[in-house]
């Protein structure tokens, strides 16, 4: 006898694994048996929770159990219906799910459901529940293709669907269409409304928006509840144009309201649809045109990431869009898009084509992923822009900002398209410098030609050696900054101006501030000014270790910046030994002599005028010449002069600007006292 027979074995079958469980009425049937070396398994069932709610297990098999509702004779259905109890009152029962069997109508399903997000009607088990919202959203389609079906057994079984949908959505339905033709909504309906693939519009920071509405769900936040649009609007990634994700929300409320009053609504309930599209459009233009690389204006507001969330800025400076450069330096925030196919969904249809992320293989995306996408350049303001044109459906759907960088803000932020501006170039800038023609000729030559050959010339070492160093000294307010400024201006390039306390005094701060700012500059060809360049400069000591470290750092980094930089001093006599041979050019400022502070003089007053000839006799302009000033000097001279004016009421005249000298002259004594002729 073996040891089985011996032993009074139940041999169970369990009904979920299909695994025999072999439990002993009596002592174990392996009684000499290591732990875990029986070949077999042991089936443990819930039991019900104890006083406390918890839950045990035990090895009893359960008497209690039903026999599973589907089966081979269910499996010969078109569709299995499950039903529950309804509590709202109008109805004993309610579907629940809805199970679909027929392999005729799952392929008649196939165009009624045709891109829907989430259902996949070719599975083996297609199951729909409550509360049907695919249905809800495309019961014109299904009555169409019920209409339209030549197949007599595949028409049956879209009839049987149809009865049963329509018996139980038909308070839905109805409730839908008397919504929609009182132009109004309920908060636990909105969704009736929102089709994915249907275009929404929406207000995002004072800027009418559209986009793609994807999916929407309900949900619970500490501040309320909200339904949350998963939408997708058509942006740039600084290589490609993509589809990036953009969540809008309706917070919860009481009864009904207008549907144009919620803060995301289907573009096509919009009151002025035509023009509203129109204007999109137009923006959608200027966002295509501004992708890639554009030096700018702006004036508006922008905004910036901050400890707690975005941060608003008042921002009226030149600033660079360039989202390539947005994402090499904010690794932490890059644009990441999904692959943009056409067409996209038309605004208004629901028959057109749209991205999916099952995309058809007949499907063609606007890049050839074998091809390098190169930039269309302009050669004159060194603009990159994309030349692929996009759809009107993509444009109506382009994003209303661009990322960029503020030159004057020093920050990456996020620009309204709206505010976006051409720059307005002052041509006289470089005429208005104060310096002799030849020094003006060999600096503006020098930072061309830099820009347009910084790669015909190399050092030994590769990279090494390719930029531009000049070192403008003097004394204050002869027009140092100024040189950095008007060539800047005059070649249309970007000025970036940083000073010791952008890059910050600890050494591997200054490393890594440094290194950022001298590799954006050479990427946009941008004139870089380091202004009061001192505490870089200064000759290095054996008692300061710290400042011999920013100095080390300084060169080391120097010797691999490939563009334009201008150094400005005041004192050139304490610059390190090591900066000489890296410095390309350096040029002393003396103090202005008698000519030209009068060029000066003409200069800030023309500019005062604002285009209309200055009052100022050749005498009186002499006199101003007279004093020994500088340029920074005259310039505050003449503010408080035009502010004096003003206050009268009378244009700017020599009397307000001798008043303005008197009293300087009674603050600073003898220092600005008359110089004779």
């Amino acid at each position: 006898m073996t040891l089985l027979e011996s032993s009074p074995i139940v041999a169970v079958k369990d009904a979920a694994t299909g695994l025999v469980d072999r439990a002993t009425k009596g002592n174990d049937a392996f009684p000499d048996a290591k732990p875990g070396m029986i070949t077999d398994v042991k089936n443990l069932y819930q039991s019900k929770p104890d006083n406390r709610g918890k839950t045990t297990w035990v090895d009893k098999y359960p008497d209690d159990l039903e026999e599973a509702a589907e089966n081979a004779e269910s499996a010969r259905y078109a569709l299995l219906i499950r039903n529950s109890k309804c509590y709202d009152g109008r109805k004993k029962l309610q579907i629940d799910s809805i199970v679909v069997q027929s392999p005729l109508l799952k392929q008649g399903l196939s165009s009624v459901l045709k891109d829907y997000p989430g259902i996949t009607t070719t599975l083996d088990r297609l199951t729909f529940k409550a509360p049907f919202q695919a249905f809800i959203h495309r019961w014109k389609n299904l009555l169409e293709a019920l209409e339209s079906e030549q197949d007599p057994e595949t028409k049956d079984h879209l009839e049987l669907l149809h009865r049963v949908l329509e018996a139980e959505l038909r308070d839905d339905l109805k409730a839908r269409d008397d919504f929609i033709l009182n132009g109004v909504i309920t908060y636990s309906t909105i969704w009736m409304i929102f089709e994915p693939g249907t275009t929404i519009f929406t207000v995002k920071d004072g800027q009418n928006c559209a986009a793609k509405f994807n999916n929407g769900n309900y949900q619970q936040t500490q501040c309320g509840h909200r339904y949350v649009l998963g939408c997708q609007v058509v942006d740039w990634d600084g290589e490609n144009f993509g589809l990036g994700s953009a969540p809008f929300y309706v917070w919860e409320f009481e009864g009904t309201t207008k549907i144009t009053k919620l803060s995301a609504y289907p573009l096509e309930y919009h009151p002025n649809l035509v023009k509203m599209k129109e204007a999109l459009i137009r923006r959608g233009k200027a966002f295509e045109e501004l992708s890639g690389y554009h030096y700018k204006n702006y004036q508006g507001i922008a905004i910036g990431e901050g400890p707690w969330g975005p941060i608003k800025y008042n921002v009226d400076s030149r600033i660079i869009i360039d989202t390539y450069a947005w994402n090499r330096f904010n690794p932490n925030k890059q644009v990441n898009l999904a692959t943009l196919a056409r067409p996209i969904k038309n605004a208004c249809s629901v028959d057109s084509g749209e991205y999916s992320e099952d995309e058809d293989e007949d499907e063609v995306s606007i890049y050839d992923d074998d091809e390098d996408h190169e930039f269309d350049e302009d050669v004159a303001t060194g603009e990159r822009r994309n030349p692929t044109s996009l759809t009107d459906d993509q444009l109506l759907m382009c994003s209303a900002s661009l990322k960029g960088y503020s030159l004057k803000n020093k920050k990456w932020l996020t620009f309204s398209i709206g505010s976006v501006l051409d720059i307005e170039y002052s041509e006289s800038a470089f005429e208005s410098l104060v310096l002799p023609e030849d020094h003006k000729e060999l600096i503006l030559a020098l930072a061309e030609s830099q820009v347009q050959h910084r790669d015909s010339f190399d050092d030994v070492i590769q990279g090494k050696g390719k930029g531009m160093i000049m070192l403008l000294s003097g004394p204050p307010g002869v027009g140092k900054t100024l040189t950095a400024e008007s060539v800047a201006e005059t070649m249309r390039a970007p000025l970036y101006m940083m000073s010791a306390g952008d890059l910050g005094l600890d050494s591997s701060q200054v490393e890594s501030s440094l290194s950022n700012v001298l590799e954006m500059a050479s990427k946009w060809n941008a004139v870089l000014l380091l202004d009061e360049a001192d505490v870089f400069l200064e000759q290095r000591s054996s008692h300061d270790l710290e400042r011999n470290k920013l100095v080390s750092i300084f060169l080391r980094i120097l010797e691999y910046y490939e563009g334009i930089l201008f150094l400005t001093t005041n004192r050139v006599d304490n610059i390190d030994a090591a900066f000489q041979s890296r410095i390309h050019i350096s040029m002393q400022y003396g103090e202005l002599s008698t000519s030209s502070r009068r060029h000066v003089w003409v200069n800030f007053l023309n500019a005062s005028s604002k285009g209309k000839k200055h009052n100022f006799s050749d005498q009186d302009l002499d006199k101003l010449a007279g004093y020994k000033m500088n340029g920074r000097e005259i310039k505050n001279v003449l503010k408080t002069a035009q502010l004096l004016a003003s206050k009268k009421g009378k244009g700017l005249g020599y009397e307000h600007v001798e008043s303005v000298l008197a009293i300087e002259q009674r603050h600073v004594g003898d220092q600005t006292q008359l110089s004779g002729n």
